[in-house]
């Protein structure tokens, strides 16, 4: 018997549940009047009691199952097949296939979760990339960072509970955004796990390498440029008092380096999406096309982000100390090598043993992450030169611009 549906759902309720989506209390279920019920499977999709759906772009794709645990709200989010989302709130966030989040969740724009990357309960993310498998503990806040590391939901890289990555600095900043890995080493889904212990956290901008394991308790103000390594940062000195405004910013070089070398990362992503990724979502049809184009969107806000970030950061600049002066006369010259996100930078082309391989797995119906494991090391060695090319470009403009602080971007990778 067909249900008795309230007069402003009732037209989006009932196709849904003429393609078959489940929905056991369809008049709980709330679809917003912008939601274009054509980009919502009716394929194995569950919509539970209290569930949520708004915003003219948002996509859900067959298998995904909301608000299990408790109600939960999508708001121009694009979720890939199999996506679980136990309860909470998402808003301009993409999650590939098979990623998951907890109960109480609140996720916000520029965040991309890559395939079967999960967060367990009460997990804060925006502007927060991770890449394949990385796994989030509970009760965590880890926005403004990205993480890769690990090849398989066996071999991970994992952030224990309670962890924070502190992304706003008492002067009020946020250029502090933290590399948990990189992109050109960490999309070929062949580096250690990297492991940051519960009751933790990392105070932004820092950088950590793979294979790295922070100790329970650790809070990491500076880098972790040591693969394989193991951390613990004892307990801070006593407690101390000294002038402070917020805006003396000692180490500004620093910290334009790794904004710097953050948004570089982000080209190289772009790219990978660009060249390698884009077969593999057209070969799952249109559900797939719009999946990936939310992806690519939710990196170009990421990118958006920190070129912002690093404006407001020039408008803080004193002019009678040199070097912020330098900085606030460059920082236009600056945004600009970024430019809109390239492909193509610098005129560096993916390998075509690369492209080849990729788009021959998508045309045979290879699972993305199989085809990336598949790939011949001297493929996947060139493709990390490619990516590491783009970033080095980067490097290589700002350098004629901030020569200070392309030599401190060296140090990391610049």
């Amino acid at each position: 018997m067909n249900p008795d549906l309230s007069p402003r759902n009732s037209s989006a309720l009932a196709a849904l549940l003429a393609k078959g989506v489940r929905m056991a209390l369809p008049l709980s279920v709330e679809i917003g009047e912008d939601v274009d019920v054509a980009r919502i499977s009716g394929d194995d999709v569950v919509l539970h009691p209290g569930t949520r759906i708004r915003g003219a772009s948002t996509v859900i794709s067959p298998g995904c199952e909301l608000g299990r645990e408790a109600p939960v709200t999508v708001e121009d989010c694009h979720l890939g097949r199999g996506v679980r989302l136990a309860g909470g709130y998402a808003a301009r966030a993409t999650f590939l296939d098979g990623s998951s989040l907890g109960l109480g969740h609140h996720v916000r724009e520029g965040t991309l979760l890559e395939e079967q990357a999960s967060a367990a309960h009460c997990v804060g993310l925006k502007q927060t990339i991770l890449l394949p498998f990385v796994t989030l503990g509970s009760l965590i806040n880890f926005c403004d960072c990205l993480m890769a590391g690990g090849t398989s939901r066996r071999d991970h890289s994992e952030v224990g509970s309670a962890y924070i990555h502190f992304n706003f600095t008492p002067g009020g900043d946020k250029t502090t955004p933290s590399l948990f890995g990189d992109v050109p080493r960490g999309v070929l889904l062949r580096e250690k796990a990297i492991f940051l212990g519960g009751q933790g956290g990392a105070v932004g901008p820092v950088q950590v390498a793979y294979g790295a394991t922070v100790g329970a308790g650790s809070i990491l103000r500076s880098d972790v440029v040591q693969e394989n390594s193991l951390t613990v940062v004892g307990p801070p000195p006593s407690m101390t008092e000294s002038d402070y405004s917020g805006r003396e910013y000692r180490g500004l070089n620093r910290l334009v380096a790794k904004n710097v070398h953050y948004v570089a990362n982000l080209d190289a992503l772009t790219a990978w999406y660009a060249a390698v990724r884009t077969p593999f979502f057209a070969a799952q049809g249109p559900f797939g096309v719009w999946v990936g184009q939310g992806a690519v969107a939710a990196i170009e806000s990421g990118r958006r982000e920190r070129l912002s970030r690093l404006r407001t950061l020039a408008g803080r600049m004193d002019p009678a100390i040199p070097a912020q002066a330098q900085f606030a006369g460059a920082v236009e010259a600056l945004v600009d090598v970024f430019g809109p996100a390239d492909p193509g930078a610098a005129g560096l082309t993916p390998p075509a043993a690369l492209t080849e391989a990729m788009g021959r797995a998508a045309g045979e119906g290879t699972a993305y992450l199989d085809a990336v494991r598949d790939l011949p090391d001297a493929v996947a060695q060139a493709a990390v030169a490619w990516l590491s090319g783009i970033i080095a470009s980067r490097w290589s403009a700002v350098a004629e611009i901030l020569p200070a602080v392309a030599r401190i971007g060296s140090r990391f990778g610049g």
